[in-house]
């Protein structure tokens, strides 16, 4: 049965009271994808302030430096640390979304946080190069870099060398399962699993769930259409694995380290998720899949105001220490 046929289009009261409360203390927004890159990255940062309130206490909450890496020809990188009190030994690398181009580790740093207290790792958010000044490879390897990095950089910061679980949502979650996959290739060690969450893995626009969802409510599909102009321009780039993880082959699937998977009911990014998991099942593999019903796109910053945030990320916690007591 077509997974796609068991969602509403219907938002849940919740998600619905909570955008039109957004939509009466923003009022009208431009779309920032038509904006200049630079007014698109500050609109989305003001907007995603009212995300970042109440923040929830933790140990420590600092920045630090990844130094640059000749090898993968990155700069300098700045990297938010959140110690959840009570650390355990290891830590979550979680790469914020933003559709390539867009947000910051402060855009989500309540998200992390929450992850952070529900994991009960740190967490580490990195600040990597954006498009389209700084199109594909630069923000993945940047990605790359602070993976390698996290136990070294981060130990004076408060982390505990340990299992390491790579995480991210939206284009977040493209780069770290990319960023998974060029450390298979390279023979480097991997991450003891990913958390990923409404993930965008290729560029079909013409999937069930685009085609359901192109105007929204939220994401659409013309926007991700310029996200992925400006990330990566070229079509037949695209076919690169590490461009469009969905893509790649069945042994490079088979040999990924554990993974959860969280999609959100009304999204046009539903479908990559979808088709990702039917890969992976087809494969022999038994990747938990969770679908949110009733959220857009984007609902894990709504985790002051929205439930069902909360909810899912105590749901991605819990599966994050599932693969910490596999690995």
């Amino acid at each position: 049965m077509n997974a796609m046929s068991d969602v509403s289009d219907n938002l849940s009261p919740e998600m619905r009271e909570l955008m039109l409360r957004v939509e009466s203390e923003l009022g009208p927004q431009p779309d920032p994808t038509l904006l200049p890159p630079e007014e698109g990255r500050a609109q989305s940062e003001r907007s995603n302030e009212r995300n970042n309130v109440n923040l929830p206490p933790l140990a420590q909450a600092t920045d630090i430096l990844i130094a640059a890496n000749a090898e993968l020809g990155t700069p300098a990188c700045r990297m938010r640390v959140l110690v959840p009190h009570g650390a355990g030994v290891g830590a979550v690398l979680f790469v914020h979304g933003g559709g390539f181009a867009f947000c910051s580790p402060e855009t989500h740093e309540r998200c992390a946080r929450v992850l952070a207290n529900e994991v009960g790792l740190p967490v580490l958010v990195p600040e990597y190069r954006l498009a389209p000044e700084h199109p594909f490879p630069a923000g993945l390897f940047d990605v790359v870099a602070c993976l390698r990095a996290a136990f070294p950089a981060t130990a004076e910061a408060g982390v505990s060398a340990g299992p390491l679980i790579v995480s991210g949502d939206s284009a977040g979650a493209n780069l770290a399962l990319a960023a998974v996959m060029h450390e298979m290739k390279a023979a480097h060690p991997l991450p003891s699993g990913a958390l990923l969450f409404y993930g965008t893995f290729d560029a079909d626009f013409s999937t069930e769930s685009y085609e359901r969802f192109a105007e929204g409510p939220g994401l659409t599909r013309g926007k991700m259409q310029r996200y992925w102009n400006w990330y990566c321009a070229d079509e037949n780039a695209r076919r690169n694995p590490l461009v469009a993880p969905l893509l790649a082959d069945d042994n490079v699937l088979r040999a990924l380290p554990p993974l959860y998977l969280m999609a959100a009911g009304i999204d046009p990014l539903l479908s990559n998720t979808l088709n990702f998991a039917e890969r992976l099942k087809a494969l022999g593999r038994n990747d938990p899949l969770t679908v949110v019903s009733g959220v857009t796109h984007g609902f894990l910053q709504n985790t002051n105001e929205l439930a069902a945030a909360r909810e899912a990320l105590a749901a991605a916690g819990e599966a994050a220490r599932g693969m910490i007591r596999g690995s």
